[in-house]
């Protein structure tokens, strides 16, 4: 079974983009795909998931932080002649 991940883009990207994952700089072609509308990863992205109420409660005293993998994924492109950055994109785990 292949992981992927999909990154739906906002519908004001179009043409011309730069992509990063946690500030590091991705090749088109050889990190990930890019379709129309979205962006395919040919591995797997971290996502934090949900925090418990023992995870919230560890934080609110101070007992422990959250130190899960959370990968980012931003997206650098031209819109009216200004470069603009989308951070933050979300992200899904797509199974074959």
């Amino acid at each position: 079974m292949t992981e992927r991940t999909r990154v739906e883009l906002p519908p004001e990207i179009v043409g011309e983009l730069e992509v990063y994952v946690n500030g590091v700089r991705q090749r088109e072609g050889v990190d990930f795909r890019h379709e129309p509308g979205a962006l395919v990863f040919d591995r797997s992205l971290a996502k934090e998931g949900r925090l418990g109420p023992m995870r919230w409660l560890s934080m609110f005293l101070g007992v422990a932080g959250t130190y899960r993998k959370n990968e980012t994924v931003d997206v650098v492109y031209d819109t009216g002649g200004r470069r603009t950055v989308a951070t933050g994109l979300p992200h899904e785990l797509i199974e074959d």
